[in-house]
């Protein structure tokens, strides 16, 4: 009887804490090693896995971790992130004190005042912090994938008694001098943090892989507000977490790390940063295996989003040489795939597929017509594109890159302006 007492009171705790927490998703950044797909889009706005924006996973994780007090700060080619929350995010109740707002940069200080950096961004919005007076702030990146419990974390801050704790996964240490990596004790207090250094130093014990940081922090919320005021008044500081906010208070207060793991096998859980044209091709590839490792099934932790209502995918034709049919794929809603073969591709909704046309190993973003006796391989092909009849990609490096952008790993970006449609509201 005591151990179902204990847990309840644990539960009554965390739901306290996650109540008291503001969620801060920092989602300004353009995203540049994207390439094309962020002419006409913040990164956060990227369109992924079928039906999804990268926003909606941290967002997902906000409400599945029962915070439901969310700022979203943004920056760069706002447009189509803001009518996405604004369509897909406004069931959260404000007489419950829930709520997703946009918190865009705008001239609260001086007229020069755009985001300088990702601590700057949280400071020019204090006075709205400081009047809703959270008890936690969570700082969140927003462009991420990733499935991740929130509460875990905050429960765990509080119990080690941390003014800030940050969230880290396990990184190959060829791969470290990508992120802000970590030295920490035996107790995971951090003792020393560098933002992509060229000699990453290494986990106790494990010679070969590093710390990184997530981009996830938690911080008292009094405590932050003081580091943001002291950082504002720092000459030559660059306003960022990374290379200011966390390096200052290391030697002087409680840094902890947070390590992302499986709680069943305390093995690294699934995160991907799909910040290149390569990582984001591979991300959406891999949700298409047998048993991937981000499983979009799971009914206990749904990710939430925006969608058109589109009628169900239709396979037309089943001759022997115009058979409609997807093999390994995922196909979304509103898609015809009409006389043609799709294997082991990803299909975003209102996407039609012509006869005698083939598509393998792409992703193929929403509102794509691709015409008849076309071929395209190992290809992402941006929203809005009309595919003329013939058309072949992904089989001649040197013909592609004459037309199209085609990655060091040897994926095709179309967009329609590479075609000379010109769709610049295309977003």
């Amino acid at each position: 009887m005591s151990s179902v007492v204990d847990s309840q009171n644990q539960q009554r705790r965390v739901s306290e804490l996650t109540r008291n927490t503001i969620a801060l998703i920092l989602a300004g950044g353009r995203g540049s090693r994207l390439k094309h797909m962020t002419d006409w889009r913040a990164k956060p706005a990227v369109p992924f896995g079928g039906k999804f924006r990268i926003i909606d996973f941290p967002l997902s994780n906000c409400i599945n971790s029962d915070i439901r007090k969310i700022g979203v700060l943004t920056q760069y080619k706002a447009d189509s992130l803001i009518r996405h929350i604004q369509q897909g995010w406004g069931f959260l109740r404000g007489e419950f004190g829930e709520y997703v707002d946009l918190m865009p940069a705008q001239q609260r200080h001086d007229e020069h005042s755009w985001y300088q950096g990702t601590a700057d961004a949280i400071y020019q919005n204090i006075d709205i912090l400081r009047s809703r007076n959270p008890e936690f702030v969570l700082v969140l990146a927003g462009d991420h994938i990733y499935k991740m419990d929130y509460s875990a974390m905050l429960a765990d801050h509080v119990e080690n008694n941390a003014d800030l704790t940050i969230g880290c996964i396990e990184v190959p240490l060829q791969d470290a001098k990508e992120f802000g990596v970590m030295h920490v004790d035996e107790e995971r207090r951090v003792m020393a943090f560098v933002e992509k250094p060229e000699n990453p130093p290494t986990m106790p014990g494990r010679e070969n892989t590093a710390l990184a940081s997530m981009g996830i922090y938690v911080f008292n919320a009094a405590f932050l507000f003081e580091q943001l005021i002291k950082d504002a008044d720092m000459p030559g500081s660059h306003r960022d977490f990374g290379k200011d906010i966390i390096p200052a208070v290391i030697d002087k207060y409680r840094v902890n790390a947070y390590p992302f793991l499986d709680l069943q096998s305390g093995q690294q859980s699934y995160w991907r940063d799909v910040g290149t044209i390569d990582a984001y091709w591979a991300a959406n590839m891999e949700l298409i295996g047998v048993k991937p490792d981000l499983n979009l099934y799971d009914n206990t932790w749904p990710i939430w989003t925006y969608q058109a209502q589109t009628p169900p995918a239709k396979f037309v034709f089943d001759d022997d040489d115009r058979r409609g049919m997807a093999i390994d794929s995922m196909v979304s809603g509103g898609c015809v795939i009409s006389g043609a073969v799709v294997r082991h591709s990803l299909l975003f909704s209102q996407v039609r597929v012509n006869s005698y046309t083939t598509v393998n190993d792409s992703v193929v973003m929403p509102d794509v017509n691709i015409a008849r006796h076309c071929r395209i391989t190992k290809a992402i092909i941006e929203k809005g594109c009309q595919i003329p009849e013939g058309t072949v990609i992904g089989e001649n490096r040197e013909e592609d890159e004459k037309r199209f952008f085609v990655s060091a790993g040897g994926v095709v970006l179309v967009t329609s302006d590479m075609l000379g449609q010109r769709r610049h509201y295309v977003r």
